[in-house]
């Protein structure tokens, strides 16, 4: 599964390789293939996670192997080119037949070809007889189809003619356009002078008019600002008019009412001896009622004793009713409590619900929710997800722990605990709906036994001395189906989670070896743990090499958590709940004794009423003769005003009245004459503004027509520089259009070059002509299927046609032009490949006495050495059972062997490869080689001399004049390691690439600071010499 590959988090991974032309004027050719971690099927092992693209443009798999191996001859399944570390042994396991096979892959396809055209053709040899008219047939056929390429051709030949014809057209098309455009741009530019002209005229008649409407307009301002000026005055006086006639109004009503009350006063004398003898009947009323009421001391002491009784009782309701306030105060902070912690636990078990609204942004994830709710009938057990909505860290730090260790992808995943399900919600989900999300099954939702990594012994060492704390899936809560699933994808129960204290264990002593080594002390085991250092949170990674059995150690930095962000402590969700539980107690508890004391308080209150009610009727009867008291006291009062108004003198008052009303008759002369002042200056105003006002109407009619005249001259000029503008743009891009069209016209045709052919009389004059002309021809062409190819099929065709009737006509069957077909093939294949042998051995005898062994390469022809004595009618070749034997030998007493995983060990079946390779380097056609850790099963001296040997043949210089593919290879040797000193490392033409796949290397090697690297190495190796020596004087002391 190529997603497997992708590492570090990311969600991509991109290999690209540029492969260069294999011919001469060959196109170079980017191969491109990105993998997405969330494409693909799991049980397709990610098959369509993968997208191929060549030179930027999307490409099929199929297509990309085409490529590679027809124009480049690469096979990447030829071992000869291609030897992966755990080939070797497939390599040296072939028998001689697939070994030949792949030997001709390796070097021509044609020679691989031919030999299966020679196997074909001896099989059907044996099989077949005469066929003459299955030849003639398909003569016969080929002439056919031979006339109809022929008609083809001559049509591809006028084909050409009449697009020869349209280009001459467009050419003259080009400046006959340039020509028509010239003339409307004069056409513009004349119009533009026109309107020009015109526009100056125009600019100079509104002048005068400006001038005449200033001065008109200065007239109607200075008359309208005194025409304002009466008005407000004429309002003054008008006022002033209106304010006297209403004083003198006031006046005649105040005359009036003075003289009616004059003649009422000896009416009202009388009125008021009667109301003294009505006042003195009542006072005797009023003293009667008096002798009706007890005595007041009686009350006065029934009084205070209610009141004694009363209060004693209101202290005891009293002391009740804050008892009952006091227990409903805690009831109402218990409910407060609980309310509030309600409020909070909600919010906290809201958490899941706001983490599925963050993992709704990505579409699929929302989609497949949503199919599971509406669809839970149809599963037989639960289905949980997406995870990241599933899990509650107890902390900050342990959510950004948890979200760095765990993928992307493992988040966004559902788990279901059964089969059934898994394949229902794949069907339906990726099959269906095509939602690319993961699924992940759990047995039954059970989560297995955790086996810790480490022993309780060694745990509680790493606790105690090197500051680790728990292991990651202790660090969050998640309901057993999901901690299975994280179990299972990214072993959270094997990851450690520490605080400050690692950072000092790691400096102080090699916590790293301890935390890899097994307990055992048979090797090491990978490790992987958190830790914080300094309020930063660090994550590291110990590998093991798989060569070198060294420790590697991964550093990375520990983002914020995005995804979990903040996570709650479930003990603080018991806590929660504990309090509501308590609050819930409270209210329980304090709720009978509120009602019980809520009683008491209704007995006491029963039994003040009849008190308070016999005390109301004392104090109700105090209160009436108190009122009474005050009834006879204001009755007396109006006995006494009432003999004063009776015994009052009339004649006194009616002189008062007479003297007023003599004041009031001036003051309301008086106002009528200044009202008739006023009322005259305000008429003499009003003519002097009417006449005021009439002026100013013909000063703005005046004025009102010189607007409109100058309104229309200045619409007529702005119009007038309106169409200027519209014409100069119109001309400026008319101008730029003829610019452009000369420039094309000249570049697609100079005139000093084409002027004599385009003005040639059987050329059109008009556009129209040219036009026509133009789609008559390309209507032509178009009729005509565009067949570049077809001369080449048509002259093939022909050449085959040729051929084969020379052996229709030279061969009597079938039989005899296949057997010559195969003794011709034959003859050129076996001196080919009988040369490729011979180099071949001679390269690998030389190459192999090099290191100090023994060996040949042998042609095996399929038991065929004595054909030659055989009749020739019983020919057999035998060309499937043709081979290549690698012999080989390593020892001075042994013989030639031929090589096999059976007889020769590991390390002597990679000698004799790569030395055979070696001898193959110079005659295969692949562009370049690889070969996979070939060095790992050698010994040191065999590997320095075939390292040797690689480099010699790998650098060997290009001739002059070479063809691009003219060159020895390019060889690619990949492996973890090489031995120090090798000879040969020193050779310009070899390039060493070192692979960093870590997520933290340096993007450029320049950023490697030395000095820095040492400077941090000298500090922690001196923190480490002062801890030493306190720990040895500390170790002195104490032995002293």
């Amino acid at each position: 599964d190529a997603r497997l590959f992708i590492k570090h988090e990311k969600d991509q991974a991109i290999i690209e390789i540029e492969l260069a032309p294999h011919h001469p004027g060959g196109k170079t050719h980017t191969l491109k293939r990105v993998i997405e971690r969330d494409r693909g099927s799991e049980n397709g092992n990610g098959k369509g996670a993968s997208t191929y693209y060549v030179n930027g443009t999307k490409t099929p798999l199929k297509s990309v192997r085409e490529l590679v191996t027809e124009d480049y001859h690469i096979n990447i399944d030829n071992l000869c080119t291609f030897l992966p570390q755990d080939k070797v042994g497939n390599f040296s396991g072939f028998d001689k037949q697939a070994l030949l096979l792949e030997t001709e892959k390796s070097l021509s396809s044609a020679l691989y070809d031919t030999h299966q055209q020679l196997i074909k053709l001896e099989k059907e040899l044996q099989s077949s007889g005469n066929d003459v008219k299955a030849t003639e047939d398909k003569l016969k056929t080929l002439k056919k189809q031979n006339e109809r390429l022929e008609r083809e051709k001559e049509l591809m030949e006028e084909r050409q003619e009449l697009l020869e014809r349209i280009d001459l057209l467009n050419k003259k098309r080009a400046w006959l356009l340039f020509d028509t455009k010239r003339a409307e741009a004069v056409e513009a530019k004349e119009k533009r002078e026109e309107l020009k002209k015109q526009k100056r005229e125009a600019e100079r008649s509104v002048r005068p008019i400006q001038e005449a409407h200033a001065e008109m307009e200065g007239k109607v301002v200075q008359i309208q600002t005194t025409s304002k000026a009466l008005d407000v005055k004429v309002k003054r006086e008008r006022k002033n008019y209106e304010d006297f006639l209403a004083k003198m109004e006031n006046h005649s009503d105040g005359i009036e009412r003075e003289v009616s009350e004059y003649q009422s006063i000896d009416a009202q004398h009388r009125r008021n001896v009667k109301e003294l003898e009505r006042e003195r009947r009542r006072l005797q009323e009023v003293e009667a009622e008096g002798d009706a009421y007890p005595s007041m001391e009686d009350t006065e002491r029934t009084i205070a004793e209610c009141a004694q009784e009363i209060r004693q009782i209101t202290r005891e309701m009293d002391r009740k009713k804050r008892a009952i306030n006091d227990l409903k105060r805690q009831i109402d902070d218990a409910k407060e409590t609980k309310n509030s912690t309600s409020e909070r636990l909600k919010k906290i078990n809201n958490e899941k619900q706001q983490r599925l609204q963050r993992m709704f942004k990505f579409a699929a994830v929302k989609n497949a929710y949503d199919f599971i709710q509406e669809n839970r009938k149809e599963f037989r057990r639960p289905v949980h997800g997406p995870i990241a909505a599933e899990v509650q860290p107890k902390n900050a730090l342990y959510a950004s722990y948890i979200e760095n260790h765990v993928s992307q992808a493992t988040w966004k995943s559902f788990v279901v605990e059964c089969q059934e399900d898994y394949n229902y919600l794949y069907r339906e989900i990726r099959q269906k709906r095509k939602i690319p999300i993961n699924i992940i099954l759990v047995p039954n939702g059970k989560l297995e036994t955790v086996s810790r990594m480490y022993s309780d012994q060694k745990m509680s060492v790493l606790k105690r001395e090197h500051g680790f704390i728990e292991y990651l899936d202790e660090t969050f809560t998640a309901i057993d189906p999901i901690m299975q699933a994280l179990i299972g994808r990214h072993n959270i129960d094997k990851v450690l989670v520490g605080g400050d204290a690692v950072q000092e264990a790691l400096d102080r002593r090699d916590l790293q070896t301890y935390i890899c080594t097994k307990e055992n002390g048979n090797g090491y085991v990978a490790a992987c743990f958190f830790y914080t250092y300094r309020n930063e949170m660090k994550k590291r990674t110990v590998n093991i090499s798989r060569y070198t059995g060294r420790i590697g150690v991964d550093k990375q930095d520990v983002a914020q958590a995005k995804v979990l962000q903040s996570g709650t402590d479930p003990r603080e969700k018991e806590r929660l709940a504990q309090i509501i539980n308590d609050a819930n107690e409270t209210i329980e508890r304090l709720t009978p004794e509120i009602d019980n004391l809520n009683e008491e308080h209704v007995k006491l209150h029963q039994q003040g009423q009849p008190i308070s009610l016999r005390s109301k009727e004392a104090k109700r009867t105090k209160s009436d003769y108190l009122n009474y008291k005050s009834k006879l006291k204001n009755q007396r009062s109006k006995v006494a005003d009432a003999e004063e108004r009776a015994n009052s003198d009339n004649a006194e008052e009616k002189s008062k009245r007479i003297r007023k009303i003599k004041k009031m008759i001036e003051a309301c002369i008086k106002c009528g004459e200044d009202a008739a002042k006023a009322h005259s200056e305000m008429m003499k105003t009003i003519r002097v503004s009417t006449g005021v006002k009439m002026s100013e109407h013909g000063l703005s009619e005046s004025l009102r027509k010189l607007t409109d005249k100058l309104s229309e001259a200045q619409a007529a000029s702005a119009e007038l520089v309106s169409q200027y503008k519209e014409a100069e743009a119109e001309y400026n891009q008319k101008k730029e259009i003829l610019r452009k069209l000369l420039k094309k016209a000249e570049d697609i045709a100079p005139k000093d070059e084409w002027a004599e052919r385009l003005d040639a009389d059987d050329m059109p004059t008009s556009m129209e002509a040219v036009d026509e002309a133009i789609d008559d021809a390309e209507s032509k062409v178009n009729s005509i299927t565009d067949n570049p190819h077809v001369m080449r099929q048509y002259e093939e065709r022909k050449k085959e046609i040729e051929e084969l009737q020379a052996k229709l006509d030279t061969e009597g069957g079938e039989k005899d032009l296949k057997k010559k077909q195969l003794e011709n093939k034959f003859t050129k294949w076996e001196s080919k490949l009988m040369n490729i042998v011979n180099q071949v051995n001679g390269k690998f005898s030389t190459y192999m006495k090099e290191v100090g062994c023994a060996g040949e390469i042998r042609l095996y022809k399929g038991g065929n050495e004595a054909r030659e004595n055989e009749e020739e009618e019983n020919l057999r070749y035998n060309f499937k059972d043709w081979g290549v034997e690698i012999m080989v030998k390593f020892r001075e007493a042994s013989t030639l062997q031929v090589l096999s995983a059976q007889t020769h060990s590991g390390g002597e079946r990679s000698v004799s490869t790569i030395m055979y390779l070696m001898g193959l380097q110079n005659l295969m056609t692949s562009p370049f080689r690889c070969v996979d850790e070939i060095n790992q099963g050698l010994d040191e001296r065999n590997e320095r001399l075939v390292f040797k040997r690689i480099v010699n043949n790998s650098t060997m210089p290009v001739e002059e004049g070479s063809a691009p593919n003219d060159h020895c290879g390019q060889y690619f040797l990949i492996t973890p390691k090489l031995l120090p000193n090798l000879e040969g490392m020193e050779n310009e033409e070899i390039t060493v690439l070192f692979v960093f796949s870590g997520a933290f290397n340096f993007d450029n090697c320049l950023d490697w600071n030395v000095d820095k690297f040492i400077a941090d190495k000298k500090r922690i190796l001196s923190q480490r010499t002062e801890v030493d020596m306190g720990n040895n004087r500390g170790k002195k002391r104490r032995s002293q």
